[in-house]
């Protein structure tokens, strides 16, 4: 299969690069070493269709954290920056309703960095366990000394793909693969 892919990889229609992208995104799920490599090879001398292919084929891989996946990528670094202006807002939350999420980075360095910024949510299941979503915030590159602030609205009704359940949800910033703690909110109801 893979020679097949290699064939089509640079196909005029997008149609046709989102399903090898969403193929290679499958194949990196069981073998993630498999994807990267596939993926730095056609990273050479890549056009932007190709870019965005190899981008979409890797999603769950940097959703994940996978280290080799962010250096592939540019994102290897660990970001050094402060968080401040954190909010959360409400702290107490009914279903069907929606939390704010916003937060500032400042990058308190001499080089600029390149950011991947993610969010994850760990939502309370009917048991009292939880389960981990990463929702996309932004990449960008932070220079010495700048500011940008994030935002994210959560969402908290009930889909076909994701009942909420009461309990507290703790959220995360992703920064370049690294978790770090933002706070929580309460689903009451």
């Amino acid at each position: 299969m893979l020679e097949l892919l290699e064939q089509l990889k640079d196909d005029p229609e997008l149609y046709v690069r989102r399903s090898i992208a969403n193929n290679l995104n499958d194949i990196g799920k069981d073998h993630p070493d498999l994807l990267n490599k596939i993926c730095r090879d056609w990273l050479k001398d890549a056009g932007p269709e190709r870019e965005r292919l190899v981008r979409h084929a890797l999603r769950s891989s940097i959703k994940k954290g996978n280290r080799d996946t962010l250096k592939l990528l540019g994102y290897g670094r660990e970001a050094r920056v402060e968080l401040s202006r954190i909010s959360l807002c409400p702290k107490k939350v009914k279903r069907g309703e929606s939390v704010r999420v916003e937060l500032e980075l400042r990058n308190p360095g001499t080089v600029p960095q390149k950011l991947l910024v993610d969010l994850i949510v760990h939502f309370v299941k009917a048991r009292g366990k939880t389960s981990t979503k990463v929702f996309k915030l932004n990449t960008f590159t932070l220079d010495p000394g700048e500011s940008v602030r994030c935002g994210k609205k959560i969402s908290l009704a009930n889909l076909t793909t994701r009942q909420h359940y009461a309990g507290r949800h703790k959220v995360e910033l992703l920064l370049n693969g690294t978790p770090r703690p933002l706070g929580s909110f309460e689903l009451i109801g």
